[in-house]
């Protein structure tokens, strides 16, 4: 028997069983729901309704948005709450960090310069470096473009480059990288830039790195003269009437920003916008539903670029340009998610399948991506029960 038909059979029993003067009734209390703004009308609303209680049951659960695009028809959910102590309902309007999302942004710039003839994606990257960077290639083979939105490069996870940091500590490695990035300025990175030292052939090895994204951030402004946030707006959010896509927020947007919250409950800072772009954009659940269908429609070239294998494993899993895809004989899902101290997001689609899904929570700990994710494929499976599960 279940736990809510157990809990329902239990009430039923005290409630017929007379009270004796020595013995009090046991209360048994059944899970509150979350709020939310589901209307519950349709068969839609009902499979998210199902999937969203279950993962707000948890006692770390604040927020969730979930954005969901199935054969041109959006839907967007929200329950919980943006600050804890508040009844505040997040809206398709709520503003979210988007954590390393942004590197599929930083992916589409880059397809975007190669369809432009501005880059190649295997340029050697010392080529739009200035000084002498000899430690950027192992044995004669250089650091390439592409290696630097496909994680391998072999550039370390973070600079400043502290491994140190990371070890013997409860605390989550996003966690240890905010602070270590508070301040860190360009100099610093170029610094520290020149201290890697390569220990494999760029191209080979899997290792993540924000370093790599940020670096391919700062070759993209030289490239084209202006900042990231800047070629954002023009060559992304502009086109895709993606108003709310920025790192920098005005006062006015601020007021829309979800407070995020760690495991037991503590408010944490907002990202550092050092990061870039490697993982410093926020956006919100109407923006990103425009993203992801742009995406999934696959009419341009650079989308059609982004999502080209740039590595295989030889059977399902691909890397393209920073998304991750599995793929059988017929479908594929191509996906990524993103996770900051307070924020934990993701977003994929089903092309196959005409679907696509966004989800942000204002919480994150060790356990909230594979919830994330179990939540995303409770969805989808019942959407279309052919598409791709992603992997936990």
């Amino acid at each position: 028997m279940n736990v809510w038909l157990t809990s329902v059979f239990l009430l039923v029993t005290l409630v017929a069983e007379p009270v004796h003067p020595k013995r009090l009734p046991i209360v048994v209390r059944l899970p509150e729901k979350a709020s939310t703004d589901n209307p519950l009308a349709t068969s839609v609303d009902s499979l998210v309704e199902q999937a969203a209680q279950q993962f707000m049951r948890m006692p770390q659960a604040v927020g969730l948005s979930i954005g969901i695009v199935k054969d041109g028809q959006t839907f967007v959910y929200n329950y919980g709450t943006t600050e804890r102590g508040r009844h505040q309902l997040p809206t398709s309007q709520t503003i979210y960090p988007i954590a390393s999302i942004t590197k599929t942004f930083t992916g589409s710039l880059l397809a975007q310069a190669v369809v432009e003839g501005k880059v190649k994606l295997d340029d050697d990257v010392r080529t739009y470096l200035t000084g002498n960077y000899p430690n950027l290639a192992y044995q004669g083979h250089p650091i390439r473009l592409v290696h630097l939105i496909n994680h391998r490069s072999g550039l370390p996870f973070l600079l400043p480059n502290k491994p140190e940091a990371f070890t013997n500590t409860n605390t989550p490695a996003s966690a240890v990288a905010m602070e270590l990035m508070r301040p860190y300025s360009r100099a610093d990175f170029y610094a520290d830039l020149h201290q890697i030292k390569l220990d494999t052939v760029p191209g080979v090895a899997f290792k993540y790195s924000n370093t790599g994204a940020q670096l391919l951030g700062y070759i993209l402004e030289r490239v084209y003269g202006q900042s990231f946030e800047q070629l954002v707006q023009e060559k992304l959010a502009q086109p895709l009437s993606m108003t709310d896509t920025k790192i920098t927020l005005t006062t006015s947007a601020q007021t829309r920003m979800a407070k995020g919250y760690d495991c037991e409950g503590i408010l944490m800072p907002d990202s550092p916008d050092e990061l870039q772009a490697a993982g410093a954009l926020k956006s919100t659940v109407a923006d990103m539903l425009k993203y992801i269908q742009w995406h999934m429609a696959e009419q341009s070239l650079t989308t059609k670029l982004t999502h080209q294998p740039t590595w295989s494993n030889g059977r399902q899993y691909a890397s393209g340009l920073n998304w991750q895809m599995l793929k059988s004989a017929e479908n594929r899902v191509i996906w990524q998610d993103g996770n900051i101290p307070g924020f934990s997001s993701l977003c994929a689609s089903y092309p196959e399948q005409h679907m696509g899904i966004v989800v942000f929570a204002n919480e994150c700990d060790r356990t909230t991506a594979s919830r994330i994710k179990a939540l995303t494929n409770q969805i989808i499976n019942t959407l279309d029960d052919q598409a791709i599960l992603l992997p936990n």
